[in-house]
């Protein structure tokens, strides 16, 4: 919603940003990240890549490419998924929403295309037809503690896939679980699905207008919504990721990825690193000082000791309006967590919350 008043769109502020073509905030980013963390806003994420997938052998054929257990996908369901390389690593993430006919995948902006030929030379004799639909489509997402009730669907808590071993939190005693989340019609048409952060609704995009006043809730910039992302440590692709990055190292083996399942691209890796359970990096979250600077430091930015030893790259950098400046950085495991570290000009050091 760049054209509402008040908006200010991503580019204007981080030209070549990855997030152009979608607001960074409407005038006062610390008060919509304070309405994000404690009611309900809605926040523009059209800017993703929407694929759809139909076709009559979909589930089965995206269980087969995929980390995810789909084969079993049912109308009023969602996900997540990974596409990985055929060493383990990390290429794809995409959350996925089915309603009986079609099953719908977004991703990150600009990322559809190669999602799409990826699993256009897959599709062999299979009878399925990928399509990207990010003209047609647009993602919207209700974030906060309120966004169920603003949507006034009966979307239930989320549901969990049984999965046999452990997830490898950093420094936390393993779950077993893969996220199986609820999904529902949109009266307007479309679909709302709940996850992690709140509703994602994926709407015709000539309704948005019609959508964003139907629900009468603020409009929240990506600036705050990426501030919330980052307090709830939720990775995102090509920010958390590099091309090394395999799942167990940014915590997506309980969202994305079910253990009890086999041949895909990448299997063996995530099975070895589930048998030794050693992934060699971790996701934290580190407080920045912010004496030196008052600018986050961009992607990419290297994580070093006191001595000036590469350890990490940060991925996102914000001001979190109770927390400061903090990060999500991908660091060796073996970095203690109190540890001084530096990122950029910024002393930085790991929650231990």
């Amino acid at each position: 919603m760049i054209d509402v008043a008040g908006a200010v769109a991503v580019e204007a502020i981080e030209p070549g940003s990855r997030d152009a073509g979608v607001a960074a905030h409407y005038g006062d980013p610390m008060r919509e990240q304070r309405v994000l963390a404690t009611d309900v806003g809605l926040v523009d994420r059209s800017h993703r890549s929407v694929l759809a997938v139909p076709g009559v052998e979909r589930a089965s054929w995206l269980h087969s490419l995929t980390t995810q257990h789909l084969a079993g996908l049912r109308a009023g369901q969602g996900t997540e998924l990974l596409v990985l390389s055929p060493h383990g690593h990390v290429e794809h993430h995409a959350m996925v929403a089915e309603d009986g006919d079609t099953t719908w995948l977004d991703t990150e902006p600009g990322s559809g295309s190669d999602l799409l030929a990826f699993l256009s030379k897959m599709r062999f004799l299979t009878r399925v037809e990928p399509r990207d639909a990010t003209a047609e489509w647009a993602v919207l997402s209700l974030v906060g503690p309120r966004a169920v009730d603003a949507l006034g669907l009966p979307l239930k808590d989320p549901e969990v896939l049984p999965v046999p071993g452990p997830k490898f939190a950093a420094g936390s005693v393993p779950s077993t679980s893969s996220s199986l989340y609820a999904v529902a019609a949109l009266p307007s048409g479309g679909l709302a699905r709940r996850g992690r952060l709140g509703v994602d609704l994926i709407v015709p995009r000539d309704a948005v207008a019609d959508v964003v006043a139907s629900l009468g809730v603020p409009l929240a910039g990506l600036w705050a919504y990426e501030a919330i992302r980052v307090a709830a440590l939720v990775p995102r692709a090509g920010l958390e990721t590099d091309h090394r990055t395999i799942p167990a190292d940014v915590d997506l083996i309980g969202p994305a990825v079910h253990l009890d399942k086999g041949c895909y691209r990448g299997q063996e890796t995530v099975a070895r690193v589930h048998n030794l359970g050693r992934p060699p990096r971790r996701l934290v979250l580190l407080h920045l000082d912010g004496v030196a600077t008052d600018q986050p430091p961009v992607a990419g930015t290297p994580v070093t000791t006191e001595d000036g030893r590469a350890v990490g790259f940060i991925g996102t950098a914000v001001r979190h309006f109770e927390l400061g400046m903090v990060a999500l950085a991908v660091v060796k495991r073996n970095v203690p967590d109190d540890a001084v570290l530096r990122a950029g000009e910024s002393v930085a050091a790991i929650d231990r919350a």
